[in-house]
């Protein structure tokens, strides 16, 4: 297994090496120059050239990308153009509220989908299955900030039992921290929560048709039991992958969500630095959610060679 795990490592270094060529000619794709957006309107081409000297833009790309890479590899990703500090440092302070939102989302997905689905299973084909799925295309068909601004205007303008915006740090009280999450955690949820109760639906009506799934009712297992220990159980392969896989919805989602509520995280980072042009702040983020996303599929097939005895390692 650990040979296994060890090639698997080993295979995710190629696709780093082009996530990271792609991020870094993100300076190259975007129109306009930087070191003109830097010096601004007014500056004089000497100012230009000065700028763009000392951020290296004067010099080969191959160059410029080795010696990024390398200040990469030394934990070092650059300095914010407009703030003037290390985007290191922005990343982290906006780190807790995604961080926060995210766990939250996924906990409120897993709570919610799984079982939903399950039950779509047991009572396939009747009217409970067909309200289910109903709301599960809905949920998958409406955009996040659609989503946000039906939750906000509801239930935080007119029934005011919500906060509509802000973030509070876990440190200053569970509920503040959480109250401020609810409403973005269901926004963002919705289409994961359809999708992963679309999975556990379609993977569990195929587990249901097994032949020890009979053998268990026929020796009187209670239906809960069947569903949630023995069907849940063999199904539960397919349903972690697509939780893994969905994890690159929530970045995505963020994004949005963290612009409609004002939560000051990467997504809102991101947002930021996308209208300011500050394309070392972009290239941070981009290259760490690549990270994120590559790392939790390593660990999904970490998981499948646990679960899975047809993997030969």
């Amino acid at each position: 297994m650990l040979s296994y795990i060890l090639r698997r490592i080993v295979a995710t270094l190629p696709v780093m090496a082009i996530v990271a060529l792609f991020v870094f000619s993100l300076l190259y794709i975007a129109p306009g120059d930087p070191a003109v957006v830097i010096a601004g309107d007014q500056a004089s081409p000497e100012d230009v050239e000065r700028i763009r000297q000392s951020l290296g833009l004067d010099r080969p790309f191959l160059i410029q990308f080795g010696s990024w890479v390398w200040r990469i590899l030394h934990g070092d990703l650059g300095t914010s153009i407009f703030t003037n500090l290390p985007v290191s440092t922005m990343i982290g302070q906006r780190l807790g509220p995604t961080l926060s939102l995210m766990i939250v989302t996924l906990l409120l997905t897993i709570v919610v989908a799984v079982p939903l689905g399950v039950v779509a299973a047991w009572k396939a084909g009747s009217l409970i299955d067909r309200v289910i799925m109903g709301f599960a295309v809905f949920g998958f068909s409406l955009p996040v900030f659609v989503v946000g601004y039906m939750l906000a205007y509801i239930f935080a303008l007119e029934l005011e039992w919500l906060p509509v915006q802000g973030y509070t740090p876990l440190a200053q009280g569970f509920w503040p921290w959480l109250e401020n999450l609810i409403l973005p955690a269901v926004a963002l949820g919705c289409v994961y929560i359809a999708l992963i109760a679309r999975i556990t639906r379609a993977t569990m009506l195929e587990v249901l048709q097994q032949d020890y799934i009979r053998t268990a009712r026929a020796k009187g297992l209670g239906q809960g039991g069947i569903l949630f220990v023995h069907a849940l159980k063999n199904a539960a392969v397919p349903i972690v992958t697509v939780i893994g896989i969905g994890i690159a919805l929530l970045i995505g989602g963020a994004v949005v969500t963290e612009s409609v509520f004002a939560i000051p995280g990467l997504g809102r980072l991101t947002i930021d630095a996308i209208l300011r042009r500050d394309y070392p702040v972009i290239q941070g983020i981009v290259l760490l959610f690549s990270f994120v996303y590559v790392l939790v599929n390593l660990m999904i097939d970490v998981i499948y060679t646990l679960v899975d005895p047809r993997i030969r390692y």
